[in-house]
This record gives C-alpha cells, sequence and structure tokens, in this order.
C-alpha cells in the first residue's frame, strides 16, 4: 500500500471528498489544485520523482519527509500570501491524515508544520447608506432592470452567497412565510428569512418575466434569467454589480461577497445574536462569523470612551 503513487492517491482523495464529505465542485477543484501543485513541485526538485508526458508521478506517498514540505512553503513564501500560504498547507495536512486513515502511511510529515500566522484582515463592508444608496440607484424601468433590483435587494436581506442565489428555484420562495430555501456548501439546505422589500421586488420582477415572454416557466426552473432566458451565473451577477456601483459613484470596491459581509455586519451591529448570524449565513464554525464583529466593537469602545467617566 505504502508504494502507492502519490499522483493517483491525490486523485483517490479529492473523489472522496466530493463523494464522502459532499465537498462542492469548486472546493473539490481546489484541493485537486492545491495537491498538484505540491506534487509537481517534488517532481520539478528532482526529489526522487520524474515527470512523466502523461503527468503520472512516480513518487511514492511514503517517500515524503516535513523538511520537502518546509522547501514547498519555502517557495510560497516568496510570491504568495500568508492565507493562501494556510489553505494550501491545510490541504496537504488533510490529505496525509487521509493516508494514514486508510493504513497508507504511518506518519504524517506535515502534522508538526505550524500554519503561518494570519494577518488580521476587516471584511470589506458598505455602510447602512452606501448600501441604500446603492440598491435605490437601480433603475427598474425594464425587465432587467426589475431583475437587478431583486437579486440585491435579495443579496442584502438574506446574505447568501452569490452561488446559492443563482442556484435558486423559483419554488424556493416561500412568499407567505417569507422564507427562501437555498443549498449551500456540501449540499447544505438551509431556511432564511428574507424581508418584505426583496420579495416584492422577486414578484415585480417575475411578474413583468411573464407579461413579457412566451417561456412556458416552470416550478423548479431558475428564479433569475440572464437576457437569453437562461440561468443567471455568479460571474454575471458579479459584472451587473460592477457596473452598477460605477453608476452610483460608490468610492469603495464592492463585490458580490462584499455584500453578504454588508448584511452580517449591519445584523450584528443591530444587536442579532452572533449564533443567530452564523445560521442565516450558515457557516459551520462560529470563529467564521466573528470576523463580522469588527464594526460592534469598535462602537463599543467608542462610545465606552466617549460616556464612561473614567475611561480617559
Amino acid at each position: 500500500m505504502s508504494s502507492y503513487n502519490l499522483q493517483n492517491l491525490i486523485k483517490s482523495y479529492v473523489e472522496f471528498l466530493s463523494s464522502e464529505k459532499g465537498y462542492s465542485v469548486n472546493t473539490s477543484r481546489a484541493y485537486l489544485h492545491d495537491l498538484n501543485e505540491f506534487a509537481d513541485f517534488l517532481v520539478q526538485s528532482g526529489i526522487r520523482g520524474k515527470k512523466k508526458q502523461n503527468k503520472t508521478y512516480d513518487f511514492k506517498a511514503n517517500e515524503v519527509r516535513s523538511l520537502m514540505i518546509r522547501g514547498y512553503l519555502g517557495l510560497l513564501y516568496k510570491k504568495n500570501k500568508k492565507s493562501t500560504i494556510a489553505r494550501k498547507l491545510s490541504a496537504i495536512r488533510s490529505f496525509f491524515r487521509y493516508l494514514i486513515k486508510h493504513g497508507i502511511i504511518q506518519n504524517n510529515p506535515a502534522e508538526l508544520i505550524h500554519t503561518p500566522k494570519q494577518e488580521q484582515t476587516i471584511p470589506a463592508y458598505l455602510t447602512v447608506d452606501d448600501m441604500f444608496r446603492l440598491l435605490d440607484s437601480i433603475k427598474t424601468d425594464n425587465r432587467l432592470g426589475l431583475r437587478n433590483r431583486a437579486i440585491f435587494e435579495t443579496l442584502y436581506s438574506t446574505g447568501i452567497r452569490v452561488s446559492e442565489l443563482a442556484g435558486m428555484n423559483i419554488f424556493n420562495v416561500d412568499f407567505t412565510r417569507s422564507m427562501i430555501r437555498v443549498l449551500g456548501k456540501g449540499d447544505k439546505e438551509r431556511i432564511v428569512p428574507v424581508g418584505d422589500k426583496a420579495l416584492r421586488a422577486i414578484k415585480v420582477y417575475r411578474d413583468k418575466l411573464l407579461r413579457e415572454t412566451d417561456l412556458q416557466i416552470k416550478g423548479d426552473g431558475p428564479l433569475f434569467l440572464n437576457k437569453n432566458n437562461g440561468r443567471l451565473t455568479p460571474r454575471s451577477i458579479a459584472r451587473i454589480l460592477d457596473k452598477l456601483v460605477k453608476e452610483c459613484s460608490l468610492m469603495v470596491p464592492v463585490s458580490p461577497h462584499a455584500l453578504r459581509h454588508t448584511f452580517a455586519t449591519h445584523m450584528l451591529d443591530a444587536g442579532a445574536d452572533l449564533r443567530v448570524v452564523q445560521e442565516l449565513l450558515g457557516h459551520k464554525s462560529l470563529s467564521t462569523t466573528q470576523k463580522y464583529t469588527h464594526v460592534s466593537i469598535d462602537r463599543l469602545m467608542e462610545t465606552y470612551d466617549k460616556t464612561h467617566p473614567r475611561a480617559l
């Protein structure tokens, strides 16, 4: 078992992530890219392996040593952020854990290698005024404008991922209960509340769509359509947002994911419980949600400094 080809084991591991762990296509692809990059480094560095024309590596899993991984990380430090290096190291570490679990190797050469200390980054977000300015600037004098208004009202109202919104179908929206059903990472479903303004925007858009097209709209069809009446993609939504941001002259970079940050920040700043926001966002870990508390903490300290008689 320990003589298994490293490249074949990588393929088996990524298939395991997809079929057994339920990882998304994008996540599985990222693991495959990172692990192939590491295997390629071993071969190109002349460490026992030899790269063949069909990209099959004869390097064996039990030949990998901690020093080799450290050499790879040293190369990454020259051109990658610490967060990227940490992600790639995590992929390597979990890959070797998988090999240990299946009896292919006995020791994890990445286990004792420390993860790079991460920079404290504050997620990009819009203020309440800027968010309202963006939404109110969307022209609704045609069907595509109504669609765009519905899209971004929904993203801000729910905090869902842009991929989750793009994947939504008509019957995922419950107008009676003011809820939507989304399919998140790992194909996990969750129910998320949605505000009246977003629901009204969706209804107005869908009514306009039905009046102006001859489409036989099915209940399981896409909720948001492109100009050719196909499903709108996350990339297309990002391009639409970029155009809208330029048109209303916002001075900060905005992406669909920044609207998710904005939702979380505004909820927490208004007093929402951290665990409630965690559930709404579909975060597996509470620590992932905690990065959105920066504004609340900043305002808390500002209020403390202004009001406490012994603060200064």
